[in-house]
């Protein structure tokens, strides 16, 4: 057991300071997470409970419980049933530990939002709807599970047009010409702040790109990484990048996942230059990668001189706990590409989708993708760009993520409530869907084709597979539900319906 001696003392300097903006408990989860870092808290260690901690400290239990779930989130501690929360061994530096303290002295804004929205890029184009429907598109159903879909309502249309209104007036007539190829310098440095203060990841304008979703962007990644270099990526993982892995004309490796995310080990065993990972909310299990996990990847890059591409399609979507910090944060080697969208938290159809380059990658870039025009509108670019500056988009994201909150709440209510115990959600409370596994006795295409028969359409889990033979029999079962573009009432009638197609209705 961890002794709460000169450690945590009633309020030890670099625990809390009342001047500091933070929550108490998020000083409190920065604390521990440098002491866990620093060694000075040793792996294995036992943590208090919250209740005596929160007497020790003179602060609630719900204090306490915040900071231990965020450190629970990360991967810096583990659960173990009926003992305890003990710390996790991690392959971390001194040199990172003295960067860590030093942000936190500085009062600096890291990974860590601050009281800013998590802005976690999507242009993942991760809208796996196109590709996994593999139903009549012109036999529409009742209720539709589509993933890739955004709420339409709550869209600010009246502002939207105000600023594209702005972008049209004389006095930007330069934007009807041909642009930077890299996209409009104001959109890249509202990027690289946002992506600072809420992402924790640090980069310049100058190593944005911007183009039109992250198709485009990743084709074009591939040649600046090199189509003769061997990808790897996760099993299961997007479909359409391995598409995209598939064009450039090299087959990705398929690296299987555990608890705590992509298998690192096996990178080395086929010898791969690249891998592409969705660490914050892993597509589409929506496994959650371990900070210990993460840091071994970092190291496999440093030590392999590969390269990472990190996916943060979705992650400014998370209703428990605080935002996962990304993994580029984490990675001071300069081996990590962040990719990043704008399809899940704005809209699809404007197409505007971004890398952030490592240093490595740059020369490439301006050898080999420069002479690309910009495939992204202008005046798109640059109204996105008043939007954001105004703090409209932070607002913006407020109000969709408690709207996109109810409707996870919504949805796993309904099947609770309609399907108990017969199905299994897999999946953290986050993102814009999770992955249902029924206990009903049927294939995956015979309960995709049972539940069309009640007016209800879901999306099979075996296109995201490389192999998808090992999830073909009923046992194995899975389907993907995107919950977005439906509102409570119809997720609710929906998830009843569904229900009563796979015969496993409580009503």
């Amino acid at each position: 057991m961890l002794e709460l001696t000169p450690l945590l003392t009633s309020n030890p300097d670099g625990i809390w300071d009342s001047h500091r903006k933070e929550p108490i408990y998020e000083q409190l989860y920065s604390y521990l997470r440098i002491e866990i870092r620093a060694g000075r808290i040793s792996s294995g260690s036992k943590l208090p409970s919250q209740r005596r901690l929160a007497g020790h400290l003179h602060v609630s239990r719900n204090t306490v419980d915040a900071a231990y779930q965020q450190l629970l989130a990360e991967g810096y501690v583990h659960s173990e049933p009926r003992r305890g929360l003990f710390v996790s061994e991690l392959p971390e530096s001194e040199e990172a530990l003295k960067r860590d303290r030093s942000q936190l002295n500085k009062d600096e804004p890291t990974n860590l939002i601050n009281g800013k929205n998590p802005w976690d890029s999507d242009d993942s184009d991760l809208d796996g709807g196109a590709e996994l429907e593999s139903l009549n598109a012109a036999n529409e159903p009742l209720y539709d599970f589509r993933y890739g879909d955004v709420d339409t309502q709550h869209f600010p249309y009246r502002l939207w047009r105000q600023f594209l209104m702005k972008s049209l007036s004389p006095e930007h007539a330069r934007l009807l010409q041909y642009g930077d190829p890299q996209g409009e310098i104001e959109l890249r440095q509202q990027i690289a702040e946002y992506l600072y203060q809420s992402r924790g990841v640090r980069c310049s304008p100058g190593q944005i790109v911007i183009g039109a979703g992250t198709q485009w962007l990743m084709d074009l990644l591939c040649r600046l990484i090199g189509r003769e270099a061997r990808y790897a990526m996760e099993e299961p993982g997007y479909p359409r990048m391995r598409m995209i892995f598939e064009e450039c004309g090299r087959a990705p490796v398929a690296v299987k996942l555990d608890e705590s995310g992509i298998r690192v080990s096996e990178l080395g065993q086929h010898e791969v230059q690249a891998v592409y990972i969705t660490p914050s909310h892993q597509f589409p299990t929506g496994t959650v990668m371990s900070v210990s996990r993460r840091l071994e990847l970092i190291e496999w890059a440093r030590a392999a001189g590969g390269t990472i591409i990190e996916d943060d399609y979705d992650s400014e979507f998370r209703y428990e706990g605080r935002p996962i910090p990304s993994l580029h944060s984490l990675d001071k080697h300069g081996n990590t590409v962040y990719v990043g969208t704008f399809s899940k938290s704005l809209m699809p159809s404007a197409r505007i989708g971004y890398l952030v380059l490592p240093d490595k990658l740059m020369p490439a870039y301006r050898t080999r993708g420069q002479h690309y025009k910009q495939t992204t509108s202008r005046l798109d670019q640059y109204t996105l760009a008043l939007f954001m500056q105004s703090g409209e988009w932070a607002r913006h994201l407020n109000r969709m993520r408690n709207l996109y909150k109810k409707r996870y709440s919504a949805l796993v209510a309904a099947i609770r409530t309609y399907m108990d115990q017969k199905v299994r959600i897999i999946g953290a409370a986050a993102g814009l869907h999770l992955l249902l596994k029924p206990n009903n006795g049927m294939t995956e295409q015979e309960s995709i084709g049972a539940a069309e028969k009640w007016g209800v359409r879901v999306y099979p889990a075996a296109d995201c597979y490389i192999d998808p033979s090992d999830v073909s029999s009923p046992v194995k079962t899975q389907v993907l539900l995107g919950y977005a573009g439906l509102n409570e009432a119809a997720i609710e009638e929906g998830v009843k319906r569904l229900a009563i197609a796979w015969g496993i209705a409580r009503i």
